[in-house]
């Protein structure tokens, strides 16, 4: 039991690098919109980064349009992030749960 958390534990910290380093890349923070589909779908990614997203959201961070080469990567990272910290989620409560042995 006292070993499950010692694998999990670099997880919130590559969350966070992840999405960092997609704001360091100038990618573009979505905003909630009834649009297209893939911003909304962007938006879930991101919105799952949590205060992340928030802080980004009240201290204007991210470009609001692509501007340079990089910023699409930046993009992507920060929707990977996010979607990467919804995963550990799940699998926490899964393992808190007892649904997931391991």
């Amino acid at each position: 039991m006292q070993r499950k958390w010692i694998p999990r534990l670099p997880s919130p910290v590559l969350h966070r690098g992840v999405f960092i380093l997609g704001l360091a890349l100038k990618g573009k923070i979505y905003s909630p919109n009834t649009g297209d589909l893939l911003d909304i779908l962007n938006f879930a990614g991101d919105l799952g980064a949590g205060l992340l997203y928030v802080l980004a959201q009240i201290f204007n961070l991210g470009q609001s349009s692509v501007q340079v080469a990089t910023a699409d990567y930046g993009t992507k990272f920060m929707v990977v992030a996010g979607l990467l910290n919804v995963i550990s989620a799940v699998d926490a409560h899964s393992l808190a749960t007892g649904r997931k042995l391991s």
